[in-house]
């Protein structure tokens, strides 16, 4: 995200956003597709890396994970806070991320590589990549064909040491490459 709040389509609101979800979760959409991909994975501890609102971060600590959300949002952090309080949440750059530990996951849900500025995706992926736990994983989901590519992702974790284990075309685990507007990865520590 740009300064003053403004990501690349404009200024945020940290509640304005979360009320979308619960509009959808009131219509019965199930909203909680990363967190059932996230949960998959087993991890005791996860990183939501641009957590926005804390929609993800919350269901994931409601199943018993010990979840820190970071976002450069302080609207939206805001928000996370006003709904879930007892979690840990943070106003933070990804880029250059220094938490000074390590988790299980660390996870960017919701196009979260398309929403930071212009080049700065390299060190994004770095300022994620240091959290993940030996063995732990780097999870991404986001649209393919605005910007940012796959391929330019894969570079990127490579360059900060991670490996792709496993790539599908939709949270619910759908073959990749889909329809090829979109991609969830699995890069893996060593």
């Amino acid at each position: 995200m740009g300064p003053m709040g403004e990501g690349r389509h404009g200024p945020w609101d940290g509640a304005q956003f979360q009320e979308r979800f619960d509009a959808l979760a009131a219509q019965g959409v199930d909203v909680h597709g990363e967190a059932d991909f996230v949960t998959a994975l087993a991890p005791s501890t996860v990183l939501d890396a641009g957590c926005g609102s804390g929609r993800v971060a919350r269901e994931l600590a409601a199943r018993g994970m010990d979840v820190v959300g970071v976002d450069s949002e302080p609207s939206m952090i805001a928000e996370a806070r006003r709904r879930s309080p007892d979690l840990e949440w943070l106003v933070a750059d990804l880029a250059g991320l220094t938490l000074g530990r390590h988790f299980d996951v660390v996870v960017m849900a919701g196009n979260v590589p398309l929403f930071t500025p212009p080049g700065s995706n390299p060190d994004v992926v770095a300022g994620c990549a240091c959290h993940v736990a030996p063995g732990g994983a780097l999870v991404v989901g986001f649209q393919l064909g605005r910007g940012y590519e796959i391929d330019e992702y894969d570079d990127h974790c490579r360059a900060a040491g991670l490996t792709l284990a496993e790539r599908f075309a939709t949270w619910d685990r759908d073959p990749f490459p889909g329809d090829g507007s979109y991609a969830v990865s699995v890069h893996r520590a060593p």
